[in-house]
């Protein structure tokens, strides 16, 4: 289990199951915009990458690809000149429905683009939990938890969800060895997993969102198991893709 992007070692992925985890809120955007009807989300490294991606496929000056959408921030803000930020109430259907994304976020997009060499990668958040624990059970490889953290520290939203989802794989497999990192963040997950909307005030990054005016994202992001999709990141087609479970 890894607090934040920059702890995941890469030996350590081969032939496991992660699950990648940024609460607020890159993972609950992704599941956001694939269950309203985004086609795919490409996870970027930075926003020139975003713009060139997004461009690509034609000739002109202007962007040539009509089916795609930038998005994303940096420091929690809006990137200027892009399409969507990263609140999931952005990313509705009129919006994003049959388009590809390209998203770059501080943290979040850091964290899965870290995760490439697993052998299978879910996003998960508070709002699938349940059904990504589930599917990462399922498989019948070890699971790892990347929590994308917030600047190069452990974010405590992330933590929890985390553990809720270490405490959900449990009951599926009893059998299940925990690192001492997924016990840590077993307890804090079982000490929200009754009011996950107590971390709205416990949680510094929930706190500075709320301080930006973004209250309603953070009410959207501390919701538990609102949705049954489980984004797949694919990178050998470089996309995350739904999948209800």
């Amino acid at each position: 289990m890894a607090p934040t992007a920059d702890a995941v070692v890469l030996a350590d992925l081969g032939g496991v199951t992660a699950l990648v985890i940024d609460v607020l809120r890159a993972s609950t955007t992704i599941i956001t915009a694939l269950a309203n009807g985004c086609d795919a989300i490409v996870p970027v490294t930075d926003p020139l990458d975003a713009r060139r991606r997004a461009g690509e496929g034609g000739t002109g000056g202007a962007r040539r690809n009509h089916g795609a959408l930038m998005a994303g921030e940096r420091r929690g803000e809006p990137i200027p000149g892009f399409d969507l930020g990263n609140s999931p109430l952005e990313f509705q259907t009129a919006r994003v429905r049959g388009k590809t994304v390209f998203f770059t976020t501080s943290n979040g997009t850091r964290a899965l683009l870290a995760a490439r060499a697993a052998e299978a990668i879910g996003v998960a958040a508070l709002v699938n939990v349940t059904a990504a624990a589930a599917w990462a059970a399922g498989a019948g490889r070890d699971v790892t938890i990347l929590c994308a953290g917030s600047r190069g520290t452990r974010s405590l939203e992330d933590w929890a969800c985390g553990g809720l989802a270490v405490d959900r794989i449990l009951a599926a497999v009893p059998t299940a060895v925990l690192t001492e990192a997924a016990r840590d963040a077993l307890d804090t997950g079982r000490r929200y997993g009754g009011d996950v909307g107590r971390l709205k005030h416990d949680a510094p990054w929930a706190r500075r969102l709320i301080a930006a005016g973004r209250s309603a994202d953070v009410d959207a992001c501390l919701r538990l198991d609102t949705t049954t999709l489980v984004p797949r990141y694919v990178p050998h087609v470089d996309k995350i893709v739904g999948d209800h479970r």
